[in-house]
Order: C-alpha cells, then sequence, then structure tokens
C-alpha cells in the first residue's frame, strides 16, 4: 500500500494525491494517514509546494464527500423509513427516529459535519446524513471544505515536519481509528441485540 501511494503521488504530483483522497472516500482502506503525511515529506524534499498539497488533498477528500451526499440525497427520508419498517433490527432504526435525527441534524447538522470531518472512521460517511435531509448545498459545501482542510492541514504538517518518519504519523492515527471502529462495532451489535419494535397504538403497522 505504502509504495502504491508512494507512486502515484511520485508519478501524477497534484492530481494523483486528490485522486487518492477521493478514493479514500470512496474506499475507506485507503488511509489519507498516509497519503497526506507522504504528499507532506514530498514537500519538504522540494518535489511540491505544501500548500499546493493541502488544497489537492482538499479537492480530492471535497469530491469524495459529494459522492456521500448525493447517496443520502438519493436515499431520502421517505426511503429510509421504509427500509426502516421492513429492516428495522439491522438498520438499528425505527422510523419514527428516522424524524428526529433528521430534525436534529437540520438543527446541528453544520458543526457534525465540521468536526465529524477530522474523526478517523466517521469522517468518510458524515456526508450521507446530510444529503438525506437535504441540506443545502453551500452550507455542506462550506462545513465539509474547513473540516476538511483542518484534517489534509494537520497531516500534510506533520508528514512535512517529521520528513522521513512520515509513517508515525499512521502509526499514532491508526490505533485510535481502531479504537473508534471497535466503539462503532460493539455500539451496533448492543443495537441489534436489543432492538424493540413498538406498534403504534392509531397505526395499523409497525414502527
Amino acid at each position: 500500500m505504502l509504495q502504491w501511494i508512494q507512486g502515484i503521488i511520485e508519478g501524477a504530483g497534484y492530481l494523483g494525491i486528490a485522486f487518492l483522497m477521493f478514493a479514500e472516500n470512496v474506499f475507506p482502506p485507503i488511509p489519507s494517514e498516509l497519503i497526506m503525511p507522504i504528499a507532506g515529506f514530498s514537500a519538504a524534499r522540494g518535489d511540491m509546494n505544501l500548500i499546493l498539497a493541502i488544497v489537492a488533498g482538499t479537492i480530492g477528500t471535497v469530491a469524495g464527500a459529494l459522492l456521500w451526499y448525493y447517496v443520502g440525497y438519493w436515499v431520502g427520508d421517505d426511503r429510509l423509513k421504509d427500509w426502516a419498517r421492513k429492516h428495522g433490527r439491522w438498520l438499528t432504526l425505527k422510523p419514527q427516529e428516522v424524524d428526529k435525527a433528521s430534525r436534529w441534524f437540520e438543527n446541528h447538522g453544520g458543526g457534525a459535519i465540521l468536526i465529524g470531518r477530522m474523526v478517523p472512521a466517521v469522517r468518510t460517511l458524515i456526508s450521507v446524513p446530510a444529503g438525506i435531509v437535504e441540506m443545502g448545498m453551500a452550507k455542506f459545501l462550506l462545513f465539509t471544505t474547513i473540516g476538511t482542510i483542518g484534517w489534509t492541514a494537520l497531516l500534510t504538517i506533520a508528514g512535512y515536519a517529521l520528513g522521513e518518519n512520515y509513517q508515525a504519523v499512521s502509526a499514532w492515527v491508526n490505533p485510535v481509528s481502531n479504537v473508534i471502529v471497535a466503539v462503532i462495532v460493539l455500539w451496533y451489535l448492543y443495537r441489534v441485540a436489543t432492538f424493540r419494535r413498538k406498534v403504534p397504538k392509531h397505526q395499523g403497522e409497525r414502527g
């Protein structure tokens, strides 16, 4: 993986960084924790400009975030509630909870996106609920871009400062990511195991 990332950045430059960061959003096993530090190391060697490397990473990430936004937009509120009725246990979601979550995201979505873009394992899919609630594109792009700049700049500058030891960034961030993923998986399994459907008193269908 490391040599593959290095080869693309060395061969395609800023376009390669943008491509890799877009791919990282679509296929999370490609780690931004390696992509941007390698870009920073390349800048430290004088092979590219530090600011342009951050810009390229930001563009690729925002493009990937837009893809997930439109996935959420396609799913939509009504389709998600229909899935919750049919497969609520596996989604760990009830139709009435979809409305509650949508209202919360409409009120706090900007902050959720801003923070979520800088949290490993969460940053990739935080765009989906924004699409589901049809958040305004200008607002979505604003908070996504600000959060993305923070994340890509942090990793790129770390790689720039660490030089050939840029892999230390991944060595520090990856365990954090693994802990977050483990917590999410355990929470999901708990929700599945304890999920109970509620039968509305005034409706024939189950929620």
